[in-house]
C-alpha cells in the first residue's frame, strides 16, 4: 500500500505551532487536527490559544472546542477519535496536519497504545457523574480497595486518570493494568509520521510567552475567565476539571476575586507559562530524538 504522510507539528507553548500548521496546510492542501489536551474543550478559547475564526476559515480545523469541560479526554480517548479523522482526511485527498503540544497524545498516535475496551454509554455517564460528586481522595480510596495496582500507580490527585481506571474496571471487571499489558495497537503500517519540532532559543521563547499573555489581556481573556469562573461557582462546571489548569487561569481568577493585584496575576501567569514551556522543551528533546 502506498505510504501516506501524517505531518505533526510539536513544540512548547507560544512557539508558533499554529502559524506553522497554517502555512503547511495552505501549501499541502491540509486539514489541521488539534493535539492539545485543553484546546479540545469548548471553553477558554483565548486562554488556551485556540485558532482564530479567521484561521479556521482559511483551512479546515478539527477537534477544537468539541468537548464539554466536564468530559474526560485521555491520550487513549484522543487516539480513538483522531485515527478515523486522519483516515477521512486521506480519503478526501487532503493532508492531515497534527498540531499541538500535548506530548502524550503524539506518543499515543505514533507508538500506539494497548487495546482498550469500549466503555458503554451508561458507564461513561456514571463516570461523568462521579467526576461531579466525588473528590480525588475518595476515588483513590475506592481504587485502593478494588484495584490496588492502579491505585499505587496513579497520582491520588489526578482525577481524570482515576476516573479512567474506575470506568475500565467497572466495564470489564479487569484492572486497567491488565489491559495495558496487552500488545500495543499500532497505527496503520503505511502511515509515515513526519515530525516538525519547533524549538526556539530560550530567550526568544520566553519573550513570546510574555507577549502572548499580554495580547490575551487585550483581547478579552479576563471576561472569558470571569464567565468560566461563574460556571464553576454555579455548579455547571466541576471545580477541578482540566481547564482549570490552563496557564494563567488560577491567577486571573484570584485577581477577579480581589485576592491579588492585577500586576501579580500577570507576573505569576507569565512565570508559570515560561516554566511550562521549559518542561515541554525538555520532554520533546528526550522523547523524540532527531
Amino acid at each position: 500500500m502506498k505510504t501516506k504522510t501524517v505531518h505533526i507539528i510539536a513544540g512548547p507553548t507560544a512557539s508558533g505551532k499554529s502559524i506553522k500548521a497554517l502555512e503547511l496546510a495552505k501549501k499541502l492542501d491540509g486539514v489541521i487536527i488539534n493535539c492539545d489536551s485543553l484546546q479540545i474543550y469548548n471553553d477558554l478559547p483565548i486562554l488556551t490559544a485556540q485558532p482564530s475564526k479567521q484561521d479556521k476559515k482559511i483551512v479546515p480545523h478539527k477537534l477544537y472546542a468539541t468537548r464539554h469541560p466536564n468530559e474526560v479526554c485521555s491520550a487513549g480517548h484522543w487516539r480513538e477519535i483522531v485515527e478515523p479523522i486522519i483516515k477521512k482526511v486521506f480519503n478526501e485527498g487532503k493532508t492531515p496536519i497534527i498540531c499541538g503540544g500535548t506530548g502524550l497524545y503524539i506518543k499515543a498516535l505514533i507508538d500506539g497504545l494497548s487495546p482498550m475496551p469500549d466503555i458503554p454509554d451508561e458507564i461513561r455517564a456514571r463516570a461523568i457523574e462521579m467526576q461531579k460528586k466525588w473528590n480525588s481522595p475518595t476515588l483513590h480510596a475506592y481504587l485502593q480497595k478494588y484495584d490496588p495496582v492502579m491505585a499505587q500507580r496513579l497520582d491520588p490527585n489526578n482525577k481524570a486518570r482515576l476516573i479512567r481506571a474506575w470506568e475500565v474496571l467497572e466495564a470489564t471487571g479487569k484492572s486497567l493494568a491488565e489491559w495495558q499489558k496487552l500488545e500495543r495497537m499500532a497505527p496503520p503500517a503505511h502511515w509515515h509520521f513526519e515530525l516538525h519540532k519547533i524549538l526556539l532559543e530560550r530567550k526568544e521563547l520566553y519573550q513570546r510567552c510574555n507577549q502572548r499573555f499580554e495580547t490575551m489581556l487585550k483581547t478579552g481573556v479576563l471576561k472569558e475567565v470571569n464567565a468560566f469562573s461563574a460556571r464553576i461557582d454555579c455548579g455547571d462546571v466541576q471545580s477541578n476539571v482540566p481547564l482549570t489548569k490552563a496557564l494563567g487561569f488560577k491567577q486571573l481568577r484570584a485577581y477577579l476575586r480581589g485576592e491579588i493585584k492585577k500586576e501579580q496575576a500577570i507576573e505569576q501567569s507569565q512565570i508559570q507559562t515560561r516554566r511550562y514551556a521549559k518542561r515541554q522543551i525538555t520532554w520533546l528533546r528526550n522523547q523524540f530524538v532527531d
